[in-house]
């Protein structure tokens, strides 16, 4: 089954979008995806409703994430409000791409897994390909995923409700239409294998650039299996701070924190739970590094990865 992938993108990041459609152009060869992007809409067409009727056929949607992005009434009211309808519906799949640097966690997408890994823009890449061939492969991934048969294929889909944009824009209504949904096991468990993952790319990623970037420093990233790594760091060969992360399990926290590459596998000095507000799933730290109100924050993936960092790097700051 050939996918359908949709591009949301202000046009001041065409070439970005040029860019990326180069690299998903072996998707395309094997089958796997076919894009569109308003682009492709001929003269004497509706704009509005070609856009609406490619948005709601979609398989995948692009989100291409930039300033530009999030100041574009029709990109973020209009076309990102509804993508994101038919996401928490399971509809269609919303990928995130970082093309910008911009403050995209605090938006209603900010809890979904970006891409590139660690939601480092595509811009910020030394080498531009390196970026799109972590997007590319990210993408790959989600299309074989929905690929996969579900267990209620069986069952029929209720056709999700045709959405005007222009109606959208024209006509006023409030943007306070969230409201508290029941999250699924399925999602939960996703949630967190795409947490853990999204942790130990950010602290592969955040040693190498350490070490970059101070001729002192040596680093070391070793993935244990599919579910530890450890992380050392080096300062003039002596071994300064380290640590162990697992997913963990129902005697600790989703996603535990030890001090130290070695010792007992079950000790812990802090742990990260996969919760939920009723409106997004987050993760909670035990708190054991925590006082105060301070124990009840909850983060998001990439604030989670910080929190674990944070302890990693203390000594060293």
């Amino acid at each position: 089954m050939m996918l359908k992938v949709f591009f949301s993108y202000s046009h001041r990041d065409e070439e970005l979008r040029n860019e990326l459609e180069v690299h998903l152009s072996m998707l395309k060869r094997q089958g796997i995806i076919d894009t569109w992007h308003d682009r492709r809409i001929t003269a004497g067409k509706d704009i509005h409703g070609q856009i609406s009727e490619h948005l709601e056929s979609a398989d995948i949607i692009l989100l291409l994430v930039s300033p530009y992005f999030l100041a574009s009434d029709y990109c973020y009211d209009v076309e990102m409000t509804r993508a994101l309808e038919r996401h928490q519906t399971g509809a269609a799949r919303v990928i995130p791409v970082i093309a910008q640097p911009c403050a995209w966690q605090a938006a209603p997408f900010g809890s979904l897994r970006a891409t590139p890994p660690d939601g480092k823009p595509v811009s910020k890449f030394p080498n531009i390909h390196d970026a799109f061939l972590a997007v590319t492969n990210d993408i790959r991934a989600a299309a074989l995923e929905i690929q996969k048969p579900s267990p209620d294929s069986s069952r029929p889909i209720s056709p999700a409700r045709p959405v005007t944009p222009a109606a959208r824009v024209l006509e006023p209504r409030s943007s306070n239409l969230r409201i508290k949904v029941p999250f699924t096991d399925r999602q939960r468990d996703q949630f967190l294998e795409d947490s853990f993952q999204f942790i130990a790319n950010f602290f592969e990623n955040s040693l190498a650039e350490l070490q970059t970037r101070y001729p002192e420093v040596e680093t070391s990233f070793t993935r244990i299996d599919a579910h530890r790594f450890t992380a050392a760091i080096y300062v003039n060969g002596v071994k300064q701070a380290s640590c162990r992360i697992w997913r963990g399990g129902s005697t600790v926290g989703d996603i535990a924190y030890s001090t130290g590459d070695l010792g007992p596998s079950n000790s812990f000095n802090e742990a990260l739970s996969v919760v939920d507000d009723g409106l997004s799933l987050l993760l909670r730290p035990l708190g054991l590094r925590l006082v105060g109100n301070d124990r009840q924050q909850s983060l998001s993936m990439q604030g989670g990865a910080e929190y674990l960092w944070s302890i990693l790097v203390d000594r060293l700051q």
